[in-house]
């Protein structure tokens, strides 16, 4: 729910014409950055206004119901496809040049992998989920036949990735403010046992806190060379992951819309 942050700042890139070679997202960001290559400004901030307001969006019923604390199916699925409430447009994201990949974790492996459209059909939208997957709160998603969890586990922020794919200049999205330190994961008892079958996650999660501060470390370093340009919050975040409350998450999106603004200039020089 903190991606409503980068929604405003993808809204922002829409309205200035602000386009790039290469995007990667990761978790709720991978959605964003599926309504944003089909150019469909404003749907974003509406899945995370309006549509949370359905019980089969987040909680007991969705639990109850699908299993998932988040429901994957319904966000991704009911919401998400051609006859759906809120389609995305999915012929213009294949049309757009852009290259785009979404980060998951490998259930079995315990390590990050990176796929494309390749991975994508009309209203099958499995990739974007499998990369939302938050362990306990939700079940794997199966690509393949394999299972997979939430892409933010193993690389978060994969600036490296995006430099593998041949990026000279990366535009940086946070989803926490600079001073943000990540600290171990909490109820190990709970994931432990809850994710048993999957030993190299229940690993991934003991470690997350270390993944997590040495991509943040690594970013800043590339921030430093000028190799990157990164958006943070300019204000304290007032959103945790697992946040319904329409008010919190308008004003997010709207401080990114406010962050972009006020660096647009200084972004289009850094851009060329």
């Amino acid at each position: 729910m903190k991606c409503a942050y980068g929604a405003g700042i993808m809204d922002a890139f829409l309205d200035g014409g602000i386009a790039f070679d290469y995007c990667i997202g990761v978790s709720g960001g991978s959605g964003n950055v599926a309504s944003y290559l089909a150019g469909q400004r404003g749907r974003n901030l509406r899945f995370f206004t309006d549509h949370i307001h359905s019980p089969d969006y987040f909680g007991l019923k969705s639990l109850l119901k699908t299993g998932d604390l988040f429901g994957l199916e319904y966000i991704y699925g009911d919401l998400t496809r051609r006859d759906g409430e809120d389609p995305l447009d999915f012929p213009a994201l294949m049309k757009n040049p852009a290259e785009y990949e979404v980060v998951v974790t490998n259930a079995l492996t315990g390590k990050p992998e990176y796929y494309g459209r390749e991975m994508m059909q009309q209203d099958d939208y499995r990739l974007i989920m499998a990369s939302s997957a938050i362990p306990v709160a939700c079940h794997p998603v199966e690509l393949n036949g394999t299972p997979y969890f939430d892409g933010g586990l193993t690389d978060a922020i994969p600036v490296r990735r995006a430099m593998e794919r041949g990026c000279e200049k990366l535009v940086v999205l946070l989803t926490k403010n600079r001073n943000y330190v990540r600290k171990p994961q909490g109820m190990r008892g709970l994931y432990r046992r809850v994710c048993r079958k999957y030993p190299r996650i229940v690993e991934a999660i003991d470690r997350r806190h270390e993944v997590y501060n040495d991509n943040l470390r690594d970013v800043f370093s590339l921030e430093r060379e000028g190799t990157a340009f990164v958006f943070a919050a300019s204000e304290p975040i007032h959103v945790g992951t697992y946040s319904m409350k329409e008010e919190a998450e308008r004003a997010l999106y709207d401080l990114g819309l406010r962050d972009l603004a006020a660096r647009k200039a200084e972004l289009l020089e850094f851009l060329g």
